[in-house]
């Protein structure tokens, strides 16, 4: 395995999971990032996999004591199991309608329009969002319900169409529904680790044909990036809106939708490839 394919694997890990965390659709980048490298066949499918995995395990390390806490008192404090049901409920939409409509999504929807429109609206979304008065019912995790859960699951689902953003809807999906910024915005992380293993293991098992020992280098270097890059992310994102709102990725989605139609229409990049 040449030093090239590990630069493009650490390239991928890093700007993939960059993305994962902030409202800007990590799915958009990883297309366009793979289409320049030339790493969207088949193997770049299941090196995604390995990225999820880097990126999920830095949520769990950076709040290690949290998720140790809760796991402890599953079976003794009421507050660690309603946080545990909250996960739960939060994350079956989306996964229910990814295996039910996965097919139709992947042909209809990975196509440049959609996915450019996808960024756009997201983003006339957050500016909205950002704008309109923000009444707090939430200021704190633990103190969601089980139809807070649910709503934000809810608006996850819509992260199922390429370039919305897994983390974008989950946030602002959050604010609006009157969750603090640092509630929505640290539920979203906690979010995130239910649904990436779900994906990893559903990707694993569709593409094991794929995996081979001579790809473990390949797929530790992704994994690697995926969490040093993560890890980063969080710790930044959580200081950022203690000051700022997100109305500057709401740009940068409009610049990002404007980049997909441009790299479609000279055909620099393959938007069916996902």
């Amino acid at each position: 395995m040449g030093l090239p394919l590990l630069i493009k694997a650490l390239i991928l890990g890093i700007a993939e999971r960059l993305t994962e965390f902030l409202p800007i659709s990590s799915t958009g980048h990883l297309i366009l990032a793979g289409a320049l490298l030339g790493f969207n066949d088949e193997v770049g499918k299941v090196f995604e996999v390995a990225i999820q995995a880097g990126a999920m395990l830095a949520i769990i390390w950076e709040y290690r004591a949290r998720f140790a806490r809760i796991t402890a008192g599953l079976f003794s404090d009421a507050a660690a199991r309603r946080f545990a049901g909250n996960l739960l409920i939060a994350f079956l939409p989306a996964a229910v309608l990814g295996l039910l409509l996965s097919k139709f999504i992947k042909h209809a929807l990975f196509r440049p329009l959609p996915v450019a429109l996808a960024f756009i609206v997201g983003a006339l979304v957050i500016l909205w969002a950002e704008r309109r008065r923000h009444e707090i019912r939430v200021d704190s995790v633990e103190a969601m319900t089980a139809v807070d859960a649910l709503k934000i699951g809810l608006a996850q689902s819509l992260a199922l169409i390429p370039g919305t953003s897994r983390s974008g809807a989950t946030i602002i999906g959050g604010l609006l529904f009157g969750l603090s910024r640092r509630t929505a915005t640290e539920f979203s992380f906690f979010l995130a680790v239910p649904t990436l293993l779900a994906a990893s293991a559903y990707d694993l098992l569709k593409h094991r044909h794929l995996l081979h020992a001579d790809a473990i280098p390949m797929f530790g270097v992704g994994a690697l990036a995926a969490f040093g890059s993560a890890f980063l992310c969080v710790r930044w994102l959580l200081r950022f809106i203690s000051r700022h709102d997100f109305s500057v990725f709401a740009w940068y989605r409009i610049a990002f939708g404007i980049l997909v139609l441009i790299t479609a229409y000279t055909g620099m990049v393959d938007w069916s490839q996902g």
